[in-house]
């Protein structure tokens, strides 16, 4: 999920590949499945495994990793084991995906007030609240927060409480037009 919010990641695929190789010290034919693959947008590929938990890789997946490795690095790719993340951003972010659908970006046609309502920071509820309809507004200020265009310290449980300020892609589209002559 962290990786699917990141602006920068264009593409995922799940479980995408399969490594075979021959182990040195007993000759077997070993296999390992990589639970992620990203591409960035400048290029670069993220091939990732998600362990449960943050305890150092061990036994076959430690091994499975050094292979890894040495075979993303063969490529151009990077390998790594992502670690799990804290458990407030977990659900935080869990939270978020459930807006990440582009049918949230203006429901009920609120984006711009949602965004007016957060020029300068103020609490999750009281811009909501401030953009109209508060259930209708909700959405479309999670989604803007999914996408980056609001921002809150997602180390701490979402709340209406929630400190919200502007992101850095707030304007990233708006620039984009202007670009393009929209």
């Amino acid at each position: 999920m962290v990786l699917d919010r990141d602006p920068q990641v264009l593409g995922l695929s799940a479980r995408p590949v399969r490594l075979l190789w021959r182990d040195p010290d007993s000759g077997r034919t070993l296999t390992w499945v990589p639970q992620v693959f990203a591409r960035y947008a400048d290029g670069r590929a993220l091939l990732a495994d998600c362990p449960a938990t943050c305890e150092p890789a061990a036994g076959r997946a430690a091994r499975a990793a050094a292979v890894l490795a040495a075979a993303c690095a063969a490529v151009g790719f990077t390998y790594r084991r992502l670690l799990p993340p804290d458990k407030v951003v977990a659900a935080n972010v869990r939270w978020l995906a459930g807006y990440r659908h582009p049918r949230h970006r203006d429901a009920g046609g609120r984006e711009q007030a949602v965004l007016e309502a957060f020029t300068s920071p103020r609490p999750l509820m009281a811009g909501a609240a401030a953009a109209g309809e508060t259930l209708s507004a909700l959405p479309v200020l999670y989604h803007a927060l999914w996408s980056g265009r609001l921002v809150a310290d997602l180390t701490r449980p979402l709340g209406e409480h929630t400190p919200v300020t502007p992101g850095p892609a707030a304007g990233v589209e708006e620039q984009e037009q202007e670009q393009h002559g929209r």
